[in-house]
C-alpha cells in the first residue's frame, strides 16, 4: 500500500512532532524520563525497547536526531505505510530487544537506533531487491549517510554504538525479510 509523498511527510513530520514535545514535556517536568530507556538486562529495563526512541538526553541530543530521522523515516514512509510500520515496529522491538541482550548497564535512548535501523533498511534493500528504484536509493542512501556506519563502533562513553549497531543490524535484516514477502506477493 504506497502512500504519495504529502501524506508520507505528514506521517514523518508528525512523528517529529511528537519526539519534540516529548522532549518539552521532559524538560518541564525535570529530564525525568530517562528512566523509560532502556536499561539492559534488567525487568524494568525491558520497557524500554518502546519508549527509548521517543525519549532524549536534551534538545541537543534530539536536534542530532530529528534531521536523519526526517529524510531517512520519509525515504522509507514513501516505500507504503506497512512497510514504514513493520519496520519501524521491528526496529524497535528486534534492536532494542539486542541492546537488552548486549547493551552496557545505562539507560539507552533516543532515537537513533531508529534513524540506523531505517538506514541499514534503505542502503541493503536494493542489495535484496533488485530493483532499479531500490538501487538508486541504497546508492544515495550510502553516499548521504554512508558516515554512519562509523556510529556502530564503541568510541564516546555517553554514545550507544549498541543501540546504533543493533538497530542497523534489524534494518539490514527487515529488508531480507520484507523482499522475501514482496517476492511471494508478486508471483
Amino acid at each position: 500500500m504506497n502512500i504519495n509523498i504529502k501524506n508520507s511527510v505528514l506521517l514523518i513530520a508528525s512523528l517529529a512532532a511528537l519526539f519534540w514535545v516529548i522532549e518539552l514535556i521532559d524538560i518541564a517536568t525535570g529530564n525525568k524520563f530517562g528512566i523509560y530507556g532502556i536499561l539492559p538486562r534488567t525487568v524494568i529495563g525491558l520497557r524500554g525497547i518502546i519508549f527509548s526512541p521517543f525519549i532524549h538526553q536534551n534538545i541537543y541530543h534530539l536536534l542530532l536526531n530529528t534531521i536523519p530521522f526526517i529524510i531517512l523515516g520519509t525515504l522509507v514512509s514513501l516505500r507504503g505505510l506497512n512497510d514504514f510500520l513493520e519496520l519501524s515496529l521491528f526496529v524497535m522491538l528486534v534492536g532494542g530487544a539486542g541492546v537488552w541482550l548486549v547493551g552496557r548497564p545505562a539507560y539507552h535512548i533516543g532515537a537513533s537506533g531508529l534513524i540506523f535501523g531505517y538506514f541499514g533498511f534503505l542502503a541493503t534493500a536494493g542489495w535484496y531487491e533488485r530493483r532499479f528504484s531500490s538501487i538508486c536509493i541504497s546508492l544515495v542512501v550510502l553516499f548521504l549517510y554512508g558516515g554512519f556506519l562509523h556510529g556502530v563502533l564503541p568510541g564516546r562513553p555517553f554514545v550507544s554504538w549498541e543501540g546504533h549497531l543493533c538497530g542497523l543490524l534489524a534494518g539490514v535484516t527487515c529488508a531480507s525479510l520484507l523482499k522475501k514477502t514482496t517476492l511471494k506477493q508478486n508471483k
